[in-house]
């Protein structure tokens, strides 16, 4: 009979024992790493080999090693904060920094983040000079076809910072709006608890305005309704434009804590057939796809359930906006005359295809809705008009929407942003890659929902150039990043979340989402067994279009036999980053960061 045996390990922030039989029995090495030799030597450098760095040492190695970003007055404080947490600084008279309180606070991702959390673009600028935080479908708390439509997810978006919400809007019965989405399973919420939901947090995160796009389905009737309850729910908050005679748009700076709707008068009343609710009690699972899998999460929860979903409904409207709108003209007289007045941001295709709907028109306001085909024929057939939409246009706004169902959607980072469109919709209620690109994008800026374009997509050279992100250029950059070390998961992780027998096995991916030239992944070496991994690897990336390239990273433990697991990641827009050693929080795969695991990386440009 194989007898079993306790293995101890005493690995740094201890995890315990773990039980395994005879035959596996492995020995696991005592680690308690301290500061890596990259913090070693910037204490010794700037502490003049000396025990302990004084504020005014501090506020130096800031100044010399991160671009002069700190006063004496903020090192004081920092010195006394990393004092406070780690020894009760009442007890103490000293007031500098051993390597050990060095290390501490190099590692805290409050006091050393990678990036600022403070607005620092030109605000001043209108609305169409800047990339804006968009979700798709913001009420569906899953998949497109068959999960609860709710107010929680509208809330959930809006405080993580995104400032486009859209909402669907269909007759339910002869006098009431619902929303939801079109002729599927998904169960109908009502239209008022989504506006209560915009008001309470429209701008508990970021002050500056939010969009909210209507996909409406309505009879004038109805649209009378919903324009007194979007009234009466805003009041004061609402803006009111004269979108049909306005050469400019005011910026984001003067539409603080506004409220602008946006959408098209319909052709002509759409019947909303409503499919019979069912609930067969089969909700599937959550998707938990393979992060090694494709790169968009799809939101489809199973085969099974599309199946099901698909059997039942007639007919599936895989993108109610392009619906009806081919032909449209915005003063359509079906509208309610109190319904059109709310339209901050007209929404529509006019009459004439692809090639007039590109034509920029100085005299109106308008959103233009592409699907992800149409933006790559857009700018294939007809760049420099296309392009001219999104430089010149001033007073448009460019929205490319994704199809329904399974896309890739990562293709929206790389063509849309690249190209200068606006509004790049998103499906919040998923995880995996792309939206893990939409996360690092905006969290440029302080987080605030709004990004400026870069000067490149704001100009047009000499006979008519405009920015082609597949032209072959020099690089303008070249980024130096270094993952010394990571922390944290014996928190947030339970011992045997990643391995049953031993301490975990972990790497790190890195590369840049961006511009086809730069685009590259790679990945570090394994450490095993250990909760502390030290790497002490460096990768270089030349940068083409370093204003729009992202800096993605994942952690994953390794695993011989099955797929690899999931650790964390995150994604950084390299224009953001902080030069020097920096503590960098990693998040779920929704996008929630974790409380305690993160990284150590350094960070240098050339």
């Amino acid at each position: 009979m194989i007898g079993c045996e306790r293995v101890e390990t005493q690995s740094q922030g201890d995890m315990g024992s773990y039980r395994m039989c005879l035959i596996f029995t492995r020995k696991f090495r005592v680690t308690e790493p301290g500061p890596v030799d990259d913090v070693r030597n910037v204490f010794e450098k700037y502490a003049g080999g000396e025990a302990h760095m004084s504020p005014e040492q501090l506020q130096k190695l800031m100044a010399e090693e991160r671009g002069g970003e700190s006063s004496l007055e903020e090192a004081e404080r920092i010195v006394d904060e990393v004092l406070r947490r780690k020894h009760h600084i009442a007890k103490f008279t000293r007031r500098n920094l051993t390597v050990e309180d060095f290390n501490y606070f190099l590692f805290s991702t409050d006091l050393n983040p990678p990036i600022g959390d403070q607005v620092h673009h030109n605000m001043d600028a209108p609305l169409s000079h800047y990339f804006i935080y968009t979700g798709h479908n913001s009420y569906l708390t899953g998949n497109q076809l068959s999960s609860n439509c709710s107010d929680l997810p509208i809330a959930d978006a809006l405080r993580r910072g995104v400032r486009v919400v859209e909402l669907d809007l269909w007759p339910r019965g002869n006098d009431d709006v619902c929303v939801k989405h079109g002729r599927t399973l998904t169960k109908a919420v009502k239209l008022g608890k989504c506006l209560e939901s915009i008001k309470a947090n429209a701008f508990a995160t970021s002050k500056y305005p939010v969009i909210i796009t209507l996909e409406d389905h309505l009879t004038p009737k109805l649209q009378s309704k919903v324009a007194k309850m979007i009234t009466q729910t805003f009041g004061d908050m609402l803006y009111y434009h004269d979108s049909e005679s306005c050469k400019e748009f005011p910026s984001p700076e003067e539409l603080k804590e506004k409220i602008l709707i946006s959408t098209k008068p319909p052709k002509e009343y759409l019947e909303a057939n409503d499919v019979k609710e069912k609930d067969n009690g089969d909700k599937g699972k959550d998707s938990d796809e393979d992060v090694w899998g494709k790169e968009p999460a799809d939101l489809i929860s199973t085969q099974s359930d599309l199946d099901k979903v698909s059997n039942s409904i007639n007919y599936v409207n895989h993108d109610d906006e392009e619906r009806g709108s081919r032909d449209f003209d915005v003063s359509c007289p079906l509208q309610a005359p109190e319904y059109k007045r709310l339209i901050a941001i007209h929404a529509g295709k006019p009459k004439g295809g692809l090639r007039m709907a590109l034509k920029v028109d100085p005299n109106k306001i308008r959103r233009l809705s592409l699907s992800e085909q149409l933006l790559e024929r857009a700018v294939a057939t007809y760049g420099a008009d296309y392009l001219k939409l999104t430089y010149l246009g001033t007073s448009q706004c460019e929205q490319i929407h994704a199809k329904e169902l399974s896309e890739d959607i990562s293709q929206r980072h790389k063509i849309g942003w690249m190209s200068g469109a606006q509004l790049i919709a998103f499906n919040m209620q998923g995880y995996g890659r792309a939206l893990w690109l939409m996360q690092g994008m905006f969290r440029a800026n302080g987080g605030c929902g709004y990004v400026k374009k870069p000067d490149f997509l704001m100009n047009v050279g000499p006979n008519g150039k405009v920015f082609d992100p597949n032209e072959n250029s020099s690089p303008k950059k070249t980024l130096k990043v270094k993952v010394c070390m990571g922390d944290g998961w014996h928190l947030d992780f339970n011992k045997t979340h990643f391995d049953l027998y031993s301490p975990p096995d972990f790497f790190v991916r890195l590369g840049i989402a961006g511009a086809p030239a730069d685009e590259a992944m790679k990945k570090t070496e394994v450490k095993y067994d250990t909760w502390t991994p030290i790497w002490n690897e460096e990768f270089t990336f030349k940068l083409t279009v370093p204003e729009l390239a992202l800096l993605r990273v994942e952690v994953h433990e390794y695993d011989a036999n099955e797929k690899d697991d999931f650790g964390g990641q995150t994604c950084l827009p390299v224009s953001e980053l902080r030069q020097g050693i920096r503590a960098v929080p990693l998040f779920n795969r929704k996008g929630v960061k974790y409380s305690f695991t993160r990284l150590l990386m350094r960070f240098e440009f050339v």
